[in-house]
């Protein structure tokens, strides 16, 4: 037996409110459900919903003790390139910690990545797996580039 795929991402976090008020601007997330008084895990929670459809991805935040170390860890999500810019200025409003871009090869695509206050990273993705494998492959041109802002 196998997986079919992601059921749903969770993340532990200080404040509730702050972090749907980042998955609402950012991600264009929908509120779906909150446990309010009433606990039916470990402690109060809400699901979100991003992106529509079957392939909508379940977000679940439940209130906890955050702070986690920072690293490469992350989630990424898939936007389009042209909302990039619009993204990161949402990201910025928010007074999130915008990251610098890692270096790329071209054709990989393009990624925002910020931490929110409780050292979760997460990344916003312009371009596919297939996209990146194309570049990848040996014999592909050496297209690297250095970090963009």
């Amino acid at each position: 037996m196998t997986s079919s795929g992601l059921s749903h991402v969770t993340f532990i976090v200080r404040d509730l409110d702050r972090m749907e008020q980042i998955l609402l601007t950012v991600l264009g997330a929908k509120r779906v459900y909150d446990s309010g008084e009433r606990t039916f895990s470990l402690s109060a929670e809400r699901f979100f919903l991003v992106g529509d459809g079957p392939t909508a991805t379940w977000i679940a935040i439940m209130q906890g003790d955050g702070g986690l170390p920072r690293s490469y860890n992350h989630v990424a999500f898939q936007v389009e390139r042209v909302d990039l810019p619009e993204l990161r200025s949402r990201i910025a409003e928010l007074g999130l910690d915008l990251r610098p871009p890692r270096s790329r090869v071209d054709g990989e695509g393009e990624s925002i990545y910020f931490y929110d206050e409780d050292g979760h990273l997460f990344e916003l993705h312009a371009g596919s797996l297939r996209e990146r494998l194309a570049v990848y492959e040996p014999g592909a041109p050496d297209r690297t580039s250095p970090a963009r802002p």
